[in-house]
């Protein structure tokens, strides 16, 4: 069955496009993100190559795209590869007179089934080292 695409006036125009879509997996949003970071990660999943799971977005294009700071971009990426969501690696590039300058970040995107082991992981790891208060011993009266 060929699904078709209806414009607002009620009209079938074609089949549905394929590439202008991406999955987003649900268990994103039980992995306590905010907003920006969830954004971020659209934007990357979005960007990704399916076959080899990466992409090379400059922090100035993702920051364009989700409507903050190079900065702030930054901040949020690190998040997630705090994560366990994505990883970056540096690439470069040599030019035909053999020196090298550096290139583009590539983001690697993380299996979301390891991401979520990270969370718990996580949460176990905090539960496990909650501070008790003790309670201050009383001075004994002369």
């Amino acid at each position: 069955m060929t699904k078709y695409a209806m414009t607002p006036q009620g009209q079938y125009h074609g089949p549905l496009p394929v590439r202008d879509f991406f999955p987003m997996p649900n268990a994103i949003f039980d992995l306590g993100l905010t907003a920006e970071e969830i954004a971020v990660y659209a934007f990357l999943m979005s960007c990704e190559d399916r076959r080899t799971y990466t992409c090379y977005p400059s922090y100035k294009i993702i920051g364009k795209a989700i409507g903050k700071s190079k900065n702030t971009v930054i901040k949020y990426v690190g998040m997630l590869e705090d994560k366990g969501l994505i990883s970056k690696h540096k690439t470069f590039v040599i030019t035909d007179n053999g020196k090298a300058w550096n290139g583009n970040l590539m983001f690697t995107i993380a299996p979301i089934r390891s991401a979520i082991d990270v969370h718990y992981y996580h949460q176990m790891w905090d539960r496990k080292n909650i501070q008790y208060i003790k309670q201050p011993k009383r001075k004994k009266r002369r």
